[in-house]
């Protein structure tokens, strides 16, 4: 039998302790969100599902609470995929956006955002919590190497 090439996996370079914080803080921060979601807080996220979303309101909750726990657990104990973790939560939370700007855009009151300057400064934490997955795993520095 042939042996064949196996594909290189070059180690990911060691996180500094910065980075591995915001990684565990953000990871805890979406386990407790997920946990939240499918608990005491689903009233709160049903407002910020999007009309244009096919699901039933409760559904699209309760499916984004457990992706939300599994990515938070991944970011916490998936090292050697943290990478890969990095760059699923980025979209995770580039693809909750819209749920965001509908509860600005259609007036929803939500975790104590009941004014429309309060769902509008909250947009701008969206791209934060982006650059916050892709630094603290390291996703784009090291996808150049």
């Amino acid at each position: 039998m042939m042996n064949l090439p196996t594909p290189s996996r070059r180690k990911a370079p060691k996180l500094s302790p910065a980075r591995h914080i915001v990684r565990t803080a953000l990871g805890g921060f979406l386990a407790f969100a997920g946990v939240s979601h499918l608990t005491f807080a689903r009233d709160e996220f049903q407002a910020q599902v999007p009309e244009f979303v096919p699901l039933d309101t409760d559904a699209t909750v309760l499916a984004s609470g457990v992706v939300e726990i599994g990515l938070g657990l991944s970011l916490v104990v998936a090292r050697s995929r943290r990478r890969a973790v990095g760059l699923v939560a980025a979209g995770f939370f580039a693809a909750v956006f819209p749920g965001n700007l509908a509860q600005w855009i259609h007036h929803r009151d939500g975790f104590g955002l009941d004014t429309d300057t309060k769902r509008f400064v909250r947009l701008f934490f969206q791209p934060v919590l982006i650059a916050a997955a892709l630094w603290s795993t390291g996703a784009l520095r090291d996808r150049r190497r």
